[in-house]
């Protein structure tokens, strides 16, 4: 039970921190004694992981599982270069280093541009198990992954994934019809 609340927990961080990153740069640069848009990031990917470990062991999760680690992992990569960016003394400093590490798509593309879709994917895979058993889950955690890849339109389309992620997953670890493993 604990946690499956830690993994909703986790997916609320993810919208949260969303919230603030949507203040736009200056905000979260003014943010003090801490960057917290990016600290609560770096805690909700954190909270998934338990409960990756607690899924049913069906060919979907068996896939889910290690592209989710792969999307925190570069969302933890990815938040520790925004501490650095949010540490520096100015905005002049904050684009020579930006500049500096786009010419390195080792650390650019797994923690900047592609890595952290791994998790929205993972999200979605370990869904799939669970489509006859919760349908409404399973279809919002689909709609939820669709917003993060295809419409890129919607201002802010990440705080709407990941509260309807919460939501489906919600569904689906806490409601009756589901069959999930106790923890």
């Amino acid at each position: 039970m604990t946690y499956r609340v830690l993994f909703i927990v986790g997916l609320l961080f993810e919208c949260i921190g969303q919230i603030l990153l949507s203040n736009g740069l200056e905000f979260v640069y003014a943010q003090k004694p801490i960057d917290f848009a990016h600290w609560l990031l770096l805690l909700g990917v954190v909270f998934l992981i338990p409960q990756l470990f607690s899924f049913p062991e069906k060919l979907f999760v068996k896939l889910g599982i290690p592209i989710v680690l792969i999307g925190i992992v570069c969302i933890i990569g990815m938040c520790i270069l925004d501490f650095v960016w949010w540490s520096q003394p100015n905005q002049d400093v904050r684009v020579k280093f930006a500049t500096h590490l786009s010419k390195y798509p080792s650390i650019w593309k797994p923690f900047i541009t592609t890595g952290p879709n791994f998790l929205n994917v993972g999200l979605l895979l370990l869904s799939i198990p669970f489509f006859k058993k919760n349908k409404i889950g399973t279809a919002l955690i689909f709609l939820a992954t669709l917003i993060v890849f295809f419409m890129r339109f919607i201002p802010n389309r990440l705080i709407y994934a990941y509260l309807i992620y919460a939501i489906g997953f919600y569904l689906i670890l806490f409601t009756k019809t589901t069959v999930s493993n106790e923890h």
